[in-house]
């Protein structure tokens, strides 16, 4: 649910702000408005070294679980200084790095050239010898180096798979015209650019050690980031109380949550000089959400968090809708053997993890769970039928579930009954909030539809199902028919005239049952990616056995038997 908050409004001496505002966070319960707040050009650094430290710290996280981290190493004084060290260090190894690909593509370049000196070949111009670089095409080559051996000296130095490598001894100033591509003249031979590469490579792995020195001050560098955190704060609510009596006084806008408000309270009566007005959230208001759920649904916030969260003063949904997540997440996987794998995922992350991870391996866990348990319903068990492991000659004679037969139908009830319930929890948030009267019409139609559902649809699922006094013929049902059609055609809205609620209702009519009809089918998709999942599987296992010829069973026992049930594995791991 969503917690209650109450609004505070406080009016104060301009000189009494920030020890006011020190004291409210020290209670850890007052949320401070800062919409609105620009930065100007001096904040704007403020902003930016707190974006820079925040990703030195999820660096050296990482560098600290890393093989490259040295045991031993000396913190730092202070938060700043470690940052500023990591800051110096990480821009040595940027450029460190950068020189290293360039002398790995140099080495590359002048493989081909084998090994020379520098000095041989500057004797060689001292005497009045030149060598100019070319590559030509193998083809090209073979067919040409006769006709220019007849005008120039041609030495063949290299050759690869498409091209030949060779130089042509000139005099100075001497022009070589052939089909050829004229390359830069080396200024080192690859063994040079390889020890060069091997240097910086060194150099490189010796910033660790300095890496090391900032990981092991990780906490001062938290520290130091949590304290240009508040003065960011600070900054904030400077930029947007407002100023009253020639600036002598500021007005500043709070929330706190209002099983806790009496705390907020007992500070401020004894904070003199300040005035303040305690009032509840209006719709007007951006108001801050909190979500306070039981153990179960709070792990389903992270998924409502990645779309967002509910505006104040409407229903969180959180722990409404994490059965039917977890439900359909185990229908869309639909494998027992599939779901133990992820079920073990989620115990490994919840041991490994640390507290960071606590909330997602639990979800993974439960929704793992949940996908065991419905493909040991269904039973599936990584592509392979555990009825026909079991002997059963068809899953009809099983107590399992024939998903490709049975489930076509139970995907449908099933978004009904998900249908039905979003509309009661609509008619309930609505009747509590505005009034009875403003929910006759939705709570007509989930009448006539609970009532065409219950008549209608449980004897289509199961014909033991039939209630005998309200079937399709029954007074009762019709009944409930007429209360709800008089509701949702006639008192939609008890102020407006009754032919005019009347024509409205036509439309709204119109409107629901094609709705309706489409938000019922589009559950045909949990039947067909539950089916896909299936069939996926049991296509792999097919791939598996096939590929290596283990489909036709295992014959006489050898090398090449280990090498095929190695190969099957490898499938069925992908």
């Amino acid at each position: 649910m969503i917690v209650k908050m109450s609004r505070y409004d406080f009016v104060l001496m301009a000189t009494q702000s920030e020890d006011f505002v020190a004291r409210l966070r020290e209670l850890g319960l007052v949320d401070i408005t800062t919409t609105g707040w620009e930065p100007r050009e001096q904040d704007r650094q403020l902003v930016v070294d707190i974006d820079h430290y925040a990703k030195a710290i999820d660096k050296l996280k990482d560098f600290a679980e890393s093989e490259s981290m040295q045991k031993g190493a000396e913190a730092y004084a202070t938060g700043e200084e470690a940052f500023e060290a990591y800051t110096l260090t990480q821009q040595r190894k940027a450029t460190l790095k950068s020189e290293l690909a360039r002398l790995e593509k140099m080495s590359e370049d002048l493989l081909p050239w084998g090994e020379f000196t520098v000095e041989s070949r500057e004797k060689l111009l001292e005497q009045g010898v030149v060598l100019r670089y070319f590559v030509a095409s193998k083809g090209v080559f073979d067919e040409e180096s006769a006709a220019w051996s007849d005008t120039y000296t041609l030495a063949e130095i290299n050759r690869d798979a498409t091209s030949v490598y060779f130089v042509v001894i000139t005099a100075p100033d001497e022009d070589v015209v052939i089909d050829a591509q004229e390359l830069k003249m080396p200024a080192m031979d690859y063994r040079a650019a390889e020890a060069d590469a091997v240097r910086t490579r060194e150099e490189i792995e010796s910033l660790n050690g300095e890496f090391a020195r900032c990981a092991v001050s990780l906490e001062l560098i938290e520290a130091e980031l949590e304290r240009l955190s508040r003065q960011l704060q600070n900054v904030k609510i400077k930029g947007t109380a407002q100023e009253a009596a020639d600036g002598s006084l500021v007005v500043l806008e709070g929330w706190a949550e209002e099983d806790k408000s009496k705390e907020v309270d007992a500070l401020l009566e004894e904070y003199d000089g300040v005035v303040y007005l305690k009032s509840q959230p209006t719709p007007e208001d951006d108001t801050p959400v909190k979500l306070q759920n039981n153990r179960f649904a709070r792990l389903f916030e992270l998924i409502g968090g990645m779309y967002a969260l509910p505006k104040y003063g409407t229903l969180d949904l959180t722990p409404f809708f994490a059965p039917f997540y977890m439900l359909f997440f185990a229908i869309c996987l639909n494998d027992a053997g599939y779901g133990a794998i992820l079920f073990s995922l989620g115990v490994a992350l919840y041991l490994k993890g640390g507290q960071a991870m606590r909330q997602p391996s639990m979800l993974t866990m439960i929704c793992g769970g949940a996908t065991t348990l419905f493909g040991l319903y269904t039973g599936s068990l990584f592509g392979l039928s555990i009825p026909d492991m079991l002997g059963y000659e068809s899953i009809a004679e099983s107590p399992f579930l024939d998903f490709q037969n049975d489930f076509f139908s139970l995907a449908l009830a099933l978004g009904v009954v998900q249908i039905l319930f979003g509309m009661f929890l609509n008619i309930c948030f609505k009747a509590r909030y505005f009034g009875i009267t403003t929910v006759f019409a939705q709570l007509g139609w989930f009448i006539v539809l609970l009532s065409a559902c219950v008549a209608g649809g449980l004897p289509m699922l199961n014909p033991d199902w039939v209630i005998p006094f309200f079937t399709l013929s029954s007074p009762a049902f019709y009944a409930a028919l007429g209360v709800g059609a008089v509701l949702m055609l006639f008192l939609s809205d008890i102020k407006r005239n009754p032919l005019v609620n009347f024509a409205g209702g036509l439309w709204d009519t119109y409107n629901n049952i094609t709705g309706l009809l489409s938000d019922v089918l589009s559950y045909i998709r949990l039947f067909a990616i539950g089916l896909s999942g299936g069939v996926l599987a049991q296509v792999f296992n097919s791939l598996a056995l096939g590929l290596t010829g283990l489909d036709a069973g295992i014959g006489e026992f050898g090398v090449g038997t280990i090498f095929q049930i190695l190969g099957a594995t490898a499938i069925l791991l992908v």
